[in-house]
């Protein structure tokens, strides 16, 4: 056998503890935003057995019934038994919340090149914090994702709507997903190793999980082109899953960066997305950085692109660009980021207004990941010939 590279990503199910944390910050944002489209949101969530805690700053014209909205995550997540240990009818539901503090507040109303002179409408907001953020685009998958976070994504939300429709008997709402894809270079060959966990009754035999989640949910999902003799495949290898989501760990926002992302496949700067408007950079760009490198890929200007964005606190305009496309383009990388200049506005307003992020679009976000779905303003490819045509191409 070939000596190949190989590289794992993961994924999570809706009623991991951490993604309950996130649904419901998420869809506390889209409750502000619905009324009042200039919310300032920062929203965490933590929760364990029988508790589920709302923090953060919160400046709205709003009003917002956090308890009743929490409660309805909750269950329509799965979790509607107390013998789970957690659930949306007895959990209980704390809220510590302040306005956002006037310092950022200023900056992001009135940023340095407004407070400057400058009279642009875009100059007008500050980004809301420093910080990298980077985005990511490949041609190994049609969502131009990167195949090990594709497939993880696959596995968990099939999971899930097993357990949904009752196709697999004996599931709880946590459980996770692990894929480990073979590469020759940048070509993804095969699927070296399957891992599912999933949350079961405790009348479920290890046996018959095993079976039903190999063919209903692995091979279901996963493509037979990439399953051969070499694949590994470990559902519930710890033998027993029955203590889970906020009940076996506790839950909280922005834990599972990663697998909202890229799987790994890129660096990541460090900043959640869930709970978060989008005067955050360390949201808004990221989905951006996300677009711009989707046009790329689709543009045919390179078959692989990572980009970095940075920015200052208070200041529109990012303070660093940074292309690198692992020697997959004719063009170099400044270049490219001419042409980047002439057809994207990395702005916080320019984001925000392009992108349609002062909506109520984030709770679509949550679960599976960030990137890759279709409906989503950021997966748009609708500036590639534009690309094209300011690159020379």
């Amino acid at each position: 056998m070939k000596n190949h590279r190989l590289f794992t990503s993961e994924s999570v199910t809706e009623g991991h503890p951490d993604k309950v944390c996130d649904l419901i910050a998420d869809t506390l944002l889209d409750k502000a935003l619905e009324d009042d489209p200039k919310s300032r949101i920062a929203c965490e969530v933590c929760a364990t057995t029988g508790v589920v805690m709302v923090m953060g700053e919160f400046t709205t014209e709003t009003y917002i019934d956090i308890p009743n909205l929490v409660r309805k995550v909750v269950k329509e997540i799965g979790y509607t038994d107390a013998r789970y240990g957690f659930d949306g009818e007895t959990c209980a539901v704390l809220t510590a919340i302040d306005e956002q503090s006037k310092d950022i507040s200023a900056g992001v109303t009135t940023a340095l090149e407004r407070r400057g002179g400058g009279s642009d409408r875009y100059d007008e907001t500050g980004a809301g914090d420093q910080g990298m953020m980077f985005g990511f685009a490949c041609n190994e998958t049609p969502s131009l994702m990167p195949l090990p976070i594709v497939l993880a994504h696959a596995l968990t939300k099939r999971l899930s709507e097993a357990r949904k429709n009752g196709e697999i008997k004996g599931l709880r709402p946590d459980g996770k997903a692990q894929v480990t894809v073979a590469y020759d270079g940048f070509v993804p060959v095969y699927v070296d190793t399957v891992v599912v966990s999933a949350q079961h009754d405790e009348n479920v035999t290890q046996s018959a999980l095993e079976k039903e989640i190999t063919e209903k949910v692995i091979r279901a999902v996963i493509p037979a082109k990439f399953l051969n003799k070499e694949t590994k495949y470990f559902v519930n290898p710890s033998g027993r899953f029955v203590i889970g989501g906020p009940h076996g760990d506790t839950g909280l926002t922005g834990r599972k960066i990663i697998v909202d992302t890229y799987g790994g496949m890129c660096p990541h700067g460090g900043g959640s997305f869930s709970g978060k408007d989008p005067t955050k950079v360390d949201r808004s760009a990221c989905y951006y950085a996300r677009y711009v490198c989707k046009n790329i890929v689709a543009a045919g200007i390179a078959d692989r692109v990572q980009l970095q964005v940075a920015y200052a606190i208070g200041k529109a305009a990012p303070v660093s660009l940074c292309i690198d496309t692992f020697g997959t383009s004719e063009y170099s990388e400044g270049e490219i980021v001419s042409a980047l200049g002439k057809v994207f506005d990395f702005r916080p307003a320019a984001i925000i207004e392009q992108l349609g992020l002062d909506r109520p679009v984030y709770a679509e976000t949550t679960n599976y990941g960030h990137f890759g779905k279709d409906k989503l303003s950021w997966e748009r490819t609708d500036r590639a010939e534009k690309l094209k045509a300011a690159i020379g191409k």
